[in-house]
């Protein structure tokens, strides 16, 4: 590969990583500053799904999270998504598309964030029980009581003993959201060391992306082999008949993300709802009101 060759690759990934958080339906403009900070970071170009066959699988699938959404609502159905994975996996990428064209009155996200004093003083799960659905009700939660086997045990936030009760208690802990009625499915992110590696150069060099990048974050990035081993763990004490986990290959976030919607409804026996036609009322007008004037002073400014 030339020179000129290689430039071109390594701009046309940096391309792709930046256009991919992007509004989806925008036009992809791009600071060619800002991208040629960036264009040391990767040597390569991984192909990735065509950017048509994309967007229209992305809408048929949201489409379909749509109907979902009515099934749940009408029969009154409760929904727990739970996302895990390492640190820039793209777990916040998949909920974004999910929840991008549902109500967030049915579909909500559950990023907790590290507990008080109060709530370490709790039994463990009680949190996350305070966020569980209702009736009619979809939860994601971007990470889930799967922290207490991940970066609780790497960190050393927890003790052997609180570590070992989790892998007893789990299970049947889940057992009973079944039992209630939960529907449950459980997601694990997998990406490999050389692209966490580069998601974390992006996100140093990116100021859009900086805020993402914690001192945990950075912190974990010398332990991969410690969240290995502890993955592996979780997953061989946790991976059962009726609470599987389902492992998405996250290297492609825009392969992950169809991988992961079209399976998502694959595990949700919905159907879909007939909806009753919406007619608008007639304008009413009452020839006795004078819309009065708005000052000046109250208008945002037209910059653009």
């Amino acid at each position: 590969m030339t020179d000129r060759t290689a430039q071109t690759a390594k701009r046309e990934r940096i391309i792709q990583e930046m256009a991919d958080d992007l509004d989806e339906e925008l036009e992809m403009e791009l600071d060619d500053a800002r991208l040629d900070e960036l264009l040391d970071e990767t040597d390569t170009l991984n192909p990735t799904v065509d950017r048509k066959l994309y967007f229209r699988e992305l809408l048929r699938l949201q489409g379909e999270l749509v109907k979902l959404q009515d099934w749940v609502q009408s029969e009154k159905k409760k929904v727990v998504v739970l996302f895990e994975g390492r640190d820039s996996a793209g777990k916040g990428g998949v909920i974004k598309r999910i929840t991008q064209r549902l109500n967030p009155r049915i579909c909500r996200v559950a990023a907790l964030p590290a507990p008080s004093e109060r709530e370490r003083s709790q039994w463990y799960f009680q949190r996350y029980v305070a966020h569980l659905p209702a009736g009619g009700e979809i939860v994601l939660f971007d990470r889930s009581w799967y922290n207490r086997a991940g970066v609780e045990r790497v960190m050393g936030f927890c003790s052997e003993e609180e570590y070992q009760e989790f892998f007893k208690t789990v299970p049947e802990f889940e057992r009973m959201l079944i039992r209630s009625g939960i529907i449950l499915v459980k997601y694990w992110f997998s990406i490999t060391d050389d692209e966490q590696q580069f998601r974390f150069s992006m996100r140093i060099k990116d100021p859009l992306k900086q805020w993402k990048l914690s001192p945990m974050d950075v912190e974990a990035r010398s332990r991969w082999e410690a969240y290995t081993k502890a993955k592996e763990t979780m997953l061989e004490h946790t991976h059962l008949p009726d609470t599987p986990w389902w492992i998405v290959d996250a290297v492609d976030k825009k392969r992950a993300r169809l991988n992961c919607i079209s399976h998502l409804l694959t595990q949700i026996p919905y159907q879909e709802v007939a909806r009753v036609p919406v007619v608008l009322p007639p304008r009413v007008r009452n020839p006795d009101y004078h819309r009065g004037p708005v000052p000046p002073e109250m208008y945002v400014p037209a910059k653009y």
